[in-house]
């Protein structure tokens, strides 16, 4: 059964301030986690999901308030809670410019920041209940996923997504089945996702061969509001196979794009870049789970890091995820709804080789 319970980051670095909140909290039911800077805060919100974070200001290095826009990013349905010894207007002004949910001055007895802070967790779980998405990923072999959008994933989760992973055949030909599939399951635990894993048989892929009604089986109990997947420009049958399948099974679905893969050839030309800065660590922590496939090249972090780096000079983020468009649907109307924020969409002249 999952953990409902709410889940608050305390930031602080007064060990015994830290340490009196925490068993506050704690008594409340919530699941509390404590970091003393706001690198170690951050690191927590890249590894985890929180409801609400409360914060100082003064602290070492970066203060409580220089980290809000990252917090914000890492996560956009999290609140944000500034309790501080230290009040002037100027810092009033700058916790509301960064959008801080509240602002507390002490001292301010503990009942009060733990009433407060439940209330803001409650509000994120609804925020999140509100524009929760189901996203589908769909890869012929254990791994695909991972290395394409692996970070785009993790950013899915720490919006608290629903995330399912379907693997359409267990790998046999790079190695054990057995091996290939508990590493698979290990690596959608990393982003709490779902994983589907099938049998079709490895470098063997046939969309009329049961390929296609397995995947409208899993898109009619998932319901995705998007699904990623291989796309066509790619040198292996398996990963074409795949998108050809998911091009006929997903046609009801609003939103389908398509991963790069290490063999994806020069015509790849992704048209929506994903903004996936601070969730790089998360995906090496799914593709470290394929012990087994370690040594292929692709798989070395470095090689990780200078792909993210590479697409990012289409966009305005330090690290990108790139997406070749089969479909995309937005709705405008009296209330606006469109992509999510962790996405930039390529402009007009701003494409590869141009």
């Amino acid at each position: 059964m999952p953990d409902d319970r709410y889940r608050a980051l305390v930031l602080e670095d007064d060990p015994d301030a830290a340490e009196l909140l925490r068993i506050a909290l704690e008594r409340e039911g919530m699941v509390v986690a404590v970091a003393a800077t706001a690198e170690g805060a951050l690191a927590a919100l890249s590894r985890s999901t929180f409801d609400v974070l409360v914060t100082d200001i003064q602290l070492p290095g970066r203060s409580g308030l220089d980290i809000l826009p990252e917090v914000r990013r890492l996560d956009p349905a999290i609140t944000v809670m500034v309790v501080t010894a230290y009040p002037t207007f100027d810092h009033a002004v700058e916790a509301l410019r960064e959008a801080a949910d509240e602002f507390l001055v002490k001292p301010v007895p503990s009942t009060e920041v733990v009433r407060r802070a439940t209330e803001l967790a409650q509000a994120a779980r609804e925020r999140r209940a509100g524009h929760r998405q189901r996203i589908l990923a769909v890869g012929a072999h254990p791994d695909d996923v991972e290395i394409g959008v692996g970070a785009t994933l993790a950013a899915h989760s720490a919006a608290g997504d629903d995330l399912v992973i379907l693997t359409l055949s267990g790998g046999a030909v790079g190695g054990s089945t057995t091996v290939r599939q508990a590493e698979a399951a290990a690596a959608a635990a990393v982003v709490g996702a779902r994983l589907v894993h099938l049998d079709f048989p490895d470098t063997r892929l046939v969309p009329a061969e049961g390929i296609i009604t397995a995947i409208e089986r899993v898109i009619a109990e998932v319901q995705p509001d998007r699904i990623y997947t291989h796309g066509a420009h790619d040198r292996h049958q398996d990963h074409r196979a795949v998108h050809e399948a998911v091009e006929i099974a997903a046609r009801q679905v609003p939103n389908v794009w398509c991963f790069q893969s290490p063999s994806s050839t020069v015509a790849f030309a992704p048209t929506r870049f994903v903004d996936v800065e601070g969730f790089v660590d998360t995906k090496l922590q799914m593709l470290a789970a394929y012990e087994s496939q370690s040594h292929r090249d692709y798989m070395r972090p470095d090689m990780v890091r200078a792909t993210t780096r590479y697409w990012a000079r289409f966009s305005r983020a330090d690290d990108v995820e790139p997406l070749e468009t089969v479909r995309a649907t937005e709705t405008v109307a009296s209330h606006v709804r469109g992509a999510p924020a962790v996405e930039w969409t390529q402009t007009a002249g701003d494409g590869p080789g141009e």
